[in-house]
């Protein structure tokens, strides 16, 4: 049976749309992983991302 891994990090940036962008883009290009949601909040300068994929995408 393959696992499933899903991931919910979440950054202390919420401000930077270039920073966040930079992120979401590296997770978005990882073979194995598939980007589900992202957000960025401004007033709390926090970013986070969901994503999720097989063990070896995730490592």
């Amino acid at each position: 049976m393959d696992k499933i891994i899903e991931c919910i990090p979440n950054f202390s940036e919420g401000r930077d749309q270039k920073k966040v962008a930079a992120l979401v883009a590296e997770v978005a290009s990882v073979n194995g992983v598939k980007l589900l949601d992202y957000t960025m909040d401004k007033d709390h300068n926090r970013s986070v991302i969901t994503f999720c994929g097989d063990v070896e995408g995730i490592k």
